[in-house]
């Protein structure tokens, strides 16, 4: 597997063959650049680590740093490992883009979902609740979750009042409709988990 780390820049639509509108999320998709690679016979396995966005040198925590310079390279923010098919051709220092893709590929992406605090079990588990009628005392709030003597628990996975969102989601099989090798730019089918200008991991199994 291997992919790129970049932006959700937002979403719009294009037109296909036929005319017809593709809704597509805009994704800025590198350049990145490999910083480290990991041997089998070093490490127990093989991958390639590559880091996306420049900072300063300062804001580099002093591991980080001393991979930084024993690559030869500049510091990252970000930092993604990935296991390709073949080791070859990803020196230290390699430029990786939207070369990598083109269009019609399918590729799986990952990013941490839009935060939305603490919600109840009507919009973070889809429940019904009660009516609506005055006096009912049964409106927004969950059915009976308790059980008789026996088992006498309440069963995992049963949906309760929590925190919603703010987690890692990977949605797989989104078809690229175009890319935009000048600008680093790939148009993916449909919508992206994430907020927009948030990090995202686009990957393929196919290299």
């Amino acid at each position: 597997m291997l992919g790129l780390l970049g932006k959700k820049l937002g979403m719009t639509q294009l037109f296909n063959e036929q005319g017809e509108p593709v809704p597509v999320t805009v994704v800025q998709a590198g350049p990145c650049v490999v910083i480290q690679k990991k041997t089998k016979k070093d490490h127990g396995y093989d991958s390639i680590c590559v880091g996306f966005e420049e900072m300063e040198e300062k804001k580099a925590t002093k591991p980080m740093l001393g991979t930084f310079k024993k690559a030869g390279t500049k510091c990252f923010r970000y930092l993604k490992e990935f296991r390709p098919l073949k080791m070859e051709g990803f020196e230290i220092g390699k430029d990786l883009n939207v070369s990598l893709f083109k269009k019609g590929d399918n590729v799986d992406v990952s990013a941490v979902t839009k935060g939305k605090g603490y919600q109840g079990v009507i919009k973070r588990c889809g429940k019904a609740g009660g009516p609506a009628a005055h006096g009912s005392k049964f409106h927004r709030t969950t059915g009976s979750v308790g059980m008789r003597t026996w088992p006498g628990r309440i069963l995992p996975g049963t949906g309760m009042a929590g925190q919603m969102g703010n987690a890692k989601r990977t949605t797989r099989n989104l078809r690229i409709v175009d890319v935009d090798a000048g600008k680093n730019l790939i148009f993916v089918k449909g919508g992206l988990p994430g907020s927009k200008n948030g990090l995202v991991v686009v990957s393929t199994k196919a290299l």
